[in-house]
Parts: C-alpha cells; structure tokens; sequence
C-alpha cells in the first residue's frame, strides 16, 4: 500500500503567523493556487481512495487532488487537526505573553502529555489516530491501493511518528509545509518513507 500524506494549502492564519487548530477557514488564494499545483502533480497517479480531514481547507485541498477522478472524497475525524484550544488565532508573540509557562514547558520532554491551553495533547491525537491506523496495517497486505490521506501539521508529524514507531516528542523531527506531499509504503508489516515534505510542484508559485 502507497500513502500520500497531503498537508493542505495556506490559510490567512498560516500566511499571518498564527496558530491554527479547529477554526474552520477556507484557503487563501495561494493555497487554492497550492492545492491546484497538487491536483496537477497528481493527475496522472493512481489514487484508489481519498481520506481527508473534515475541515474546509483540507476538503478544498482533497478536492484538487481529487480533480476529474471520479472518487469519492472520505471524511474522516480522526485526520482533524489537534485542538489547539485557546492559542487558536494567536500569534507568537501573543502566546509569548500569554502562555510563558506551556511554552516552555512545550519545548521539553514532556511536550507530548501536555495539553495545549484549553485543548488537547500529542497522545490525544494519537489516540484519536490510532484505530485509522490499524485500519490501514489491517488493508496494507490485502492488495497495492493507493491512498491519499489530507490533513494538518500536528495531526501528520503524529501519524508519521505513530506509522514508524518513533516517540511523539520527537515529532518535531518531521518537517511537514504547506501543500507538501509525502509518500509512505506499508508492505509486509514494515513502514519505509519513500519522499518527505515533497514541495517540487510549488517551485513555479514561489517567487
């Protein structure tokens, strides 16, 4: 089995700086841009089924992928961003002065227990993860489908971590931009990482 791991495109909260956890906001005119550049650079691949985050802009994301395919587009509550609680819309700064304490405490060890002000943790969302997982392992040996899975920052770098068996505070080892493309194959039992943070379809978009 072939996974896609899509980040979706730039929301005004990416492109100002802020945080960005459930608030429900579509793409900028960049991101549609993004996401477009997706969908061509995906034209011609093989995609058996489409899971995506519920909110807009991984649906607006999954759409472009999706493009003339006729393929149902699969939304899934487990692929949510992680609730990010009262730090939603915030800016560094604001958070700097606002949440001293977790920040600190977030740049630890023990980052993946701690919940974010008002929201969830790590091992939240890889508990929420978890049965997609299984899902998946549970597939992969039955036949070569390819699927694409669109979704967030948070929730990604926890998938990749949960697929490859690494300890959620290291997830900051994955970097994962905006309307990046990363491949995952799961055969036999293992997990190999074939492309990370794939950005090549967005070179003509950056100045």
């Amino acid at each position: 089995m072939i996974l896609y791991l899509v980040r979706h495109g730039e929301t005004a909260y990416n492109r100002d700086g802020r945080g960005l956890g459930r608030s429900d906001i579509s793409l900028t005119e960049a991101g549609e841009r993004q996401a477009a550049a997706l969908g061509s650079r995906l034209a011609t691949t093989r995609i058996d089924r489409i899971l995506t985050s519920p909110l807009l802009r991984a649906r607006q994301t999954a759409r472009a992928i999706a493009g003339e395919r006729q393929i149902a587009i699969e939304p899934r509550e487990e692929l949510t961003e992680m609730d990010v609680g009262e730090t939603d819309g915030l800016t560094m700064a604001e958070m700097r002065s606002r949440y001293p304490d977790f920040l600190r405490r977030w740049a630890g060890e023990d980052c993946a227990a701690l919940h974010m002000p008002g929201g969830e943790s790590l091992e939240d969302v890889r508990a929420r993860l978890r049965p997609l997982v299984e899902e998946l392992q549970v597939l992969s040996p039955a036949g070569d489908d390819t699927i694409a899975l669109v979704s967030h920052n948070f929730t990604l770098k926890v998938l990749c971590c949960e697929l490859l068996r690494v300890e959620l505070a290291k997830f900051r080892g994955f970097t994962l931009d905006l309307a990046s493309l990363s491949t995952v194959v799961l055969r036999e039992g293992r997990v190999s990482i074939r492309a990370l943070n794939d950005r090549c379809h967005l070179e003509e978009l950056e100045p």
